[in-house]
């Protein structure tokens, strides 16, 4: 099954470099807009400082991997268009949720019966239908399929009817045809967040083997809200597969990863539930408390959680801790820490909150507490270390491309 990619533009090969690379986007509903305001920076410093205005985050990366919201995102970085380019540029992606996300959560008016209503639809049913946020990404994304993605793509799901996840895999799809899905059934799948959205359910075929597979999916965040892990063993199985994509790296060069890690923000610091105030909870407490669902809340954090630290302790035991940014931001307060609270303000408010994270100190989590601590070693704001990252990755892109045979002129990206 041949990828649909341009030799000009697709990311060569890790055999023919020095690193592989990785970009990860966690889940997280409305509060994509932080890590599409990221991308938004990084992509602009390849673009004016170093390669061109025709540069895209797709070009850059060996594999893309997004749950939930994140997925929907990975999905626009690495669609192709008509002319097999990048669907959406990444500072395209904020203006789609600023536009978009009023509609795809739209806000119950405000009164004595809201909290009423939030009730009833928590009881018999979703709390949004997921019609119009459907109908868009099957208009936005088209018929592309998983195997005709610009670079690797990797999108945890999970399916309810096995409770097992299901990991949509740019890697797994040659083997494994049956995961060929549609990309808008693949977003469709992994945002739909249990009593937020819907779960999704369709099928694949194929008529050579004679086989048919269903997936009855709901938001990749259940099993991996943080899907860069998921990405680290993608790739790990593929090196022990022998892949000649990936046959120089032998299992102890896991120091050639590079990893850029971003996070949609959390309530971790404003101490939003105690065991006292849940203590007093039944189930519908523990669906909806304080105008969010605990639960679900819960569920997703952990998951980002647990992955966040795997991954420092990781690095740090490989000594190339700056292999790995994880870009979070654990302050949110209040209404800005909801997945789901669509209004003007709050997404003004969160494009601010991605604008002062590129501001702050590189941080890394603290072991102990979960909390994020400043990184007192010289490596500046994320901002920073996004500029020294961009220069990394149009380095070893321009290398790969003097080295591939799959590249009828190689060099073709050059410094400013």
């Amino acid at each position: 099954m041949e990828k649909s990619k341009s030799k000009m533009n697709q990311i060569q090969a890790p055999t023919y470099g020095n690193l592989i690379t990785i970009l990860s986007i966690d889940g997280g509903g409305i509060r994509g807009v932080i890590p599409a305001t990221i991308l938004s920076f990084l992509e602009s410093e390849l673009q004016q400082k170093l390669d061109g205005e025709d540069a895209r985050i797709a070009d850059y990366f060996d594999v893309i991997a997004g749950t939930s919201t994140g997925g929907l995102v990975t999905a626009m970085l690495t669609s192709p268009d008509g002319h097999n380019r990048p669907l959406f540029a990444a500072k395209d992606i904020k203006s789609f949720y600023l536009v978009h996300s009023p509609k795809i959560f739209p806000q119950i008016n405000g009164g004595l019966l809201a909290p009423v209503r939030r009730m009833v639809r928590a009881l018999w049913g979703s709390k949004y239908n997921g019609k119009y946020l459907h109908s868009l990404i099957k208009e936005k994304l088209g018929g592309v399929r998983l195997h005709q993605t610009l670079t690797n793509v990797i999108i945890p799901t999970f399916d309810i009817k096995q409770l097992h996840p299901t990991i949509f895999s740019s890697y797994e799809v040659n083997r494994r045809r049956t995961l060929d899905a549609h990309l808008a059934d693949i977003c469709i799948g992994t945002t739909a967040a249990p009593t937020y959205l819907p779960a999704h359910y369709f099928e694949t075929k194929c008529p050579k083997e004679m086989i048919t597979r269903e997936f009855n999916l709901v938001d990749g965040g259940i099993a991996a809200n943080n899907p860069a892990l998921v990405a680290v063993g993608e790739v790990t199985k593929e090196v022990y597969k022998k892949n000649p994509d990936y046959f120089p790296y032998k299992a102890m060069d896991y120091r050639r990863f590079l990893l850029v890690s971003l996070g949609t923000g959390s309530a971790k610091v404003e101490g939003k539930y105690s065991a006292e105030y849940a203590s007093k909870w039944g189930v519908l407490g523990w669906l909806l408390s304080g105008g969010s669902n605990p639960l679900i809340d819960v569920f997703m954090q952990a998951s980002a959680d647990m992955v966040d630290i795997h991954l420092s302790v990781f690095f740090r035991a490989l000594r190339s801790e700056s292999n790995y940014l994880r870009i979070e931001d654990d302050t949110l307060t209040g209404t800005i820490s909801s997945v789901d609270v669509s209004t003007k303000e709050n997404l003004e408010d969160l494009v601010h909150v991605g604008e002062q994270l590129l501001k702050k100190p590189v941080s890394r989590v603290n072991l102990e507490t979960g909390i994020y601590e400043p990184v007192g070693n010289g490596e500046g704001t994320n901002g920073d270390a996004l500029r020294r990252f961009a220069k990394i990755l149009s380095k070893e892109r321009r290398f790969r491309e003097l080295r591939s045979p799959n590249v009828e002129s190689p060099g073709k990206l050059h410094a400013r």
